[in-house]
């Protein structure tokens, strides 16, 4: 039961927060230093906002690398600060260079932030600096004294961050699998596209997952090759890709197979499979959070053994009209088969050798290629260029009204805006709303616990516990990471007595800061999601042009899990999810930016079932030895290629695409009904799922019409 509670990530990451800032409040109360207190917890809250996870040796770098960037910043502000026009200039040039920085990757993006922070952390500690040295020495102190127990906590821990992120991908995968059992509920006049917009979420959010653990794993790489100690996880998440895959994939139209077999239990029983698999990843996510050996139970093997007694009754005792859905309900089980022995292979992760230990990793290798990537950002259609310009004008401009009225405590204002401003108006009115009300939460709640506890080592014991809340729900829950923060902010104040008399300027400063976000979004180089919505649908296209493309390829070599294979792959549900995301996105943007919603949800449903069929080409990749077969393969996925880049074409093309290609090609057709018949069960499927595709193509052409012509109007 500890074990579970300890591996719980969330506690883990409280319980170094919580002895980060014991050592900083037991010496600073110890010794009467109660002013040394909150820039030291402030310097340790933006060491904390600001670590990526990495292995040891990269993590003293970057740790290095970002103290640097902190002193930096620190002391500019301390030289600057009398000084109102540098200061101004100093801010705007700053702001952009560091959050142009960011598209460098993660890493850097992260010490931007982070520098920013502490510059403002060092603007609202001038009032109560005594001398010049003492913010900066404090401040980065602070960051220090957190890095040493973080690198400290990570020699301990070394596979941990792994563990985790591996259990979430299962976690995920889990949800998947359980959502897709409910297709195989077979109900009568199934409505399939509210499904499909279900699963494309929970595909981003597993997809998420796996670029989170793609991320671990190529952060203890060298330039992507991956440790041998750490093949056993590797492994693992190579596994897990083929599951997904397979989980993704869809074999026919599941309304047909509903309404053909909603009589009988076959289709129960393929339910009750996917559940118990879904149990099974469960497990798994468990075993790896507490670094237990997987054991695979008996549960699944049963429910597949009694699937297969039906399918064999069902094919003995089938008449000839129902045998073409019937070898529908083959590949599926073979799907599910399939799935169920790689589920039992996480039981013996030695048991097989890598063939590949790579992982894609495109971060910039020199100086050279740090500066090309961020020279490539220095555009308008670059999301890191518009947030630079728009992120450095609106901390300015709260500068100046700082400046005008003359506020002594009006810094609340940058730091809000540098918290609720984000790339796009949907995250920054989500960070708004949470961030007013967590703030208004936090004011009341800190201010009557400041009545109620007087005494300096009962606030000195909320200020240690607010800090440690406000780190376990940063990430879930904003808003009560902000009202955790904030009461932190009033007792810290409150060691220099003023607590209570900054409860007004916090709410009116964080009002501000907020309006200032959203002028900057909404007037600022906007980044409206529908503007660019037929980008997105177009690349969405182009990767799963390019993940067909790879697979029908291995049709005929045979099959290969190289490191092209699953970049193309991961490139196809990357866009997916990042066309899934696009379109939430612009569901809350103003109504007047919101066009074509239901033509979008019919793309995204297209764009989806289009990943599906590929995933299933992909999850049955074999070589096949049949000419004639091969010969019909190829024309066809020719003709399926040159239509879907022409649909990617329109997408994005301002030209005049009025005239529209015409879907009709009878012969083609004639062989690929004709196959599905009398082929062969590998080139059946493989012929079947082009012949899914190719029925697409003409509600594809059209959707990219109306998206087109809407390029016009615009």
């Amino acid at each position: 039961m500890l074990l579970s509670y300890w591996t719980n990530k969330t506690i883990n990451y409280s319980i170094l927060i919580f002895i980060a800032l014991m050592g900083i409040a037991v010496p600073t109360y110890q010794y009467h230093l109660n002013t040394w207190m909150t820039p030291l917890i402030l310097g340790v809250i933006a060491a904390a906002l600001t670590e990526q996870d990495e292995s040891l040796v990269g993590r003293i770098k970057a740790n290095v690398l970002t103290i640097i960037c902190f002193a930096i910043a620190t002391i500019s502000i301390q030289i600057l600060f009398n000084h109102p026009v540098l200061f101004a200039i100093g801010l705007c040039c700053s702001t952009f260079g560091f959050i142009m920085l960011g598209a460098i990757g993660p890493r850097y993006a992260s010490i931007a932030f982070g520098s920013l922070l502490i510059a403002v952390y060092t603007m609202l500690g001038i009032p109560q600096s005594p001398e010049f040295w003492f913010q900066p020495t404090l401040l980065l102190s602070g960051a220090i004294w957190y890095y040493f127990l973080s690198f400290i906590w990570a020699a301990l821990f070394p596979r941990h961050p792994i563990q985790q992120s591996l259990s979430d991908v299962f976690e995920q995968i889990s949800n998947y699998i359980e959502m897709k059992s409910e297709l195989f509920h077979p109900i009568e006049n199934m409505k399939l596209q509210p499904f499909r917009i279900r699963e494309a979420n929970l595909n981003a959010s597993t997809v998420m997952s796996l670029n989170h653990c793609k991320s671990t794993f190529v952060a203890r790489s060298k330039r992507g090759f991956i440790h041998h100690t750490n093949d056993k996880y590797l492994k693992i998440y190579f596994l897990a890709q083929d599951i997904h895959e397979r989980v993704t994939s869809t074999h026919y139209r599941y309304q047909d197979l509903a309404k053909h077999f909603q009589h009988s239990d076959i289709l129960f029983r393929f339910k009750f499979l996917m559940q118990e698999q879904a149990k099974a990843c469960k497990h798994i996510a468990q075993a790896l959070k507490l670094n237990n050996t997987y054991l695979h139970t008996s549960e699944t093997s049963q429910a597949l053994s009694e699937l297969k007694v039906s399918m064999n009754y069902i094919k003995d005792h089938s008449d000839e009209e129902s045998k073409p859905l019937i070898n529908q309900l083959t590949y599926l089980f073979n799907n599910l088969s399939t799935i169920e022995q790689l589920l039992n292979n996480i039981s013996k992760p030695h048991a097989e050798t890598l063939n590949e230990n790579q992982l894609s990793d495109t971060s910039p290798d020199s100086l050279k290629n740090m500066f090309r990537k961020i020279m490539d950002n220095f555009n308008t259609d670059s999301v890191i260029f518009r947030h630079a310009i728009r992120m450095s004008v609106a901390l300015t401009a709260g500068y100046l009204i700082i400046q005008a009225f003359q506020l002594s405590l009006g810094y609340w204002i940058i730091l809000t805006t540098l918290f609720v401003c984000q790339p796009n108006f949907s995250s920054t009115k989500q960070r708004i709303i949470l961030r007013v009300i967590g703030t208004i939460a936090g004011l009341l709640i800190g201010a009557l616990l400041i009545t109620l506890f007087p005494s300096e080592l009962s606030q000195i014991s909320i200020i240690i516990i607010a800090g440690v809340m406000f780190f376990a729900f940063r990430i879930n829950n904003y808003g009560y990471a902000t009202g955790f923060i904030t009461v932190l902010v009033l007792f810290c104040f409150e060691q220099f007595n003023i607590g209570l008399s900054i409860v007004f300027p916090r709410l009116l400063d964080t009002l501000t800061g907020c309006a200032l976000s959203v002028g900057a979004v909404i007037f600022i180089l906007p980044d409206w999601h529908a503007k660019r919505i037929h980008k997105t649908m177009a690349d969405a296209v182009e990767k799963n042009l390019n993940y067909l493309d790879q697979i029908i390829v291995q049709y005929r070599i045979g099959k290969k899990d190289n490191l092209q294979y699953r970049i193309a792959r991961r490139d196809a549900h990357n866009q997916d999810a990042a066309l899934t995301l696009s379109i939430n996105n612009m569901l809350s943007e103003p109504g007047k930016y919101r066009t074509s919603i239901n033509e979008a949800f019919r793309f995204l449903t297209l764009s989806h079932a289009l990943l599906s069929y590929v995933s299933t080409l992909g999850a049955h990749r074999t070589r096949l030895d049949d000419i004639e077969a091969h010969m019909l393969i190829q024309t066809s996925h020719k003709i399926i290629h040159r239509h879907l880049n022409e649909i990617k074409q329109r997408l994005v093309s301002t030209a005049d695409s009025s005239k529209n290609e015409i879907i009709n090609d009878d012969e083609l057709e004639k062989k690929l009904t004709q196959w599905r018949e009398e082929g062969s069960n590998s080139a059946k499927l493989i012929l079947q799922q082009l012949h899914l595709i190719y029925r697409m193509l003409p509600e594809l052409y059209s959707l990219s019409e109306k998206f087109s012509a809407r390029i016009h109007q615009d």
